[in-house]
């Protein structure tokens, strides 16, 4: 059992559960009955089929360009003994990938208990189990019980949540000091694939869909809580972007 009063999460109610567990405030018997809205519960099934293929892609190719950009521009904005929130953590190798180069300490929260069940075990292979831990759910449903970070880090999650301001701007009151995040660009071929994709789902009865929210938006909603824009990079499909919470200017 971890205690309340040791390691990188200690005094925090939430994350006292034993070593390999989920910690899943709520009703989580059933891992996704009761839990959020339709939309996410059908999101946390549908991706929870495809952890193991996530990890086992990753263990064989590594990251995806638009990953490396991501990682790219959090070592531009220091990571060294930060804290970190990952939002749509999934398998957890982009921050446990952090915490081998120099970060602190990691907080995972995502919808699919699969694929929290696979971010624990991983990190307990790489020898990073202390210096995680994992919350299963709707991070709009748990954010207050989930402490601040000094980096928050959503990739590839904004466009699986149709309520993209929500999201923002309750991550963003987790963020002390850098808000990463990628997701997609609104291009014409980008808007027909997620189509197509929302018409597959529909005739499989899935009640999960993708989204494409407009950048500007996205980024007026980051810079008006107090972010400055430092990095930007991009792939056909992806918008990866990393702000950094503005140093008010001394009072002369």
């Amino acid at each position: 059992m971890i205690g309340a009063t040791r390691g990188p999460f200690s005094g925090t109610r939430a994350w006292r559960v034993r070593r390999g567990s989920i910690s899943r405030p709520g009703p989580y018997n059933d891992p996704m009955a009761g839990c959020c809205s339709l939309h996410a519960r059908s999101t946390g099934r549908c991706f929870s089929r495809f952890a193991r293929r996530y990890r086992r892609r990753f263990e064989r190719r590594g990251f995806e360009t638009s990953q490396r950009q991501l990682v790219a521009g959090l070592e531009q904005a220091g990571l060294r003994g930060a804290t970190l929130l990952e939002i749509g953590a999934g398998v957890g190798y982009l921050h446990q990938t952090l915490l081998e180069r120099g970060a602190g300490s990691a907080m995972g929260v995502d919808l699919a208990p699969e694929m929290i069940v696979q971010a624990e075990d991983r990190a307990r292979a790489r020898g990073l189990a202390v210096r995680t831990r994992y919350l299963c759910g709707d991070f709009l449903e748990l954010a207050d019980a989930v402490p601040e970070a000094d980096v928050t880090i959503l990739d590839k999650v904004i466009c699986c949540y149709p309520d993209a301001d929500g999201l923002v701007r309750a991550s963003l009151a987790r963020t002390r000091r850098v808000y990463a995040l990628t997701y997609p660009r609104d291009r014409g071929f980008v808007r027909f694939a997620v189509a197509a994709a929302s018409l597959a789902l529909r005739l499989v009865r899935s009640d999960f869909r993708f989204y494409v929210h407009d950048p500007a938006r996205i980024e007026q909603w980051i810079t008006g809580a107090g972010f400055v824009k430092r990095y930007e990079n991009r792939t056909p499909v992806w918008l990866t972007q990393v702000f950094e919470r503005a140093i008010p200017a001394a009072a002369g």
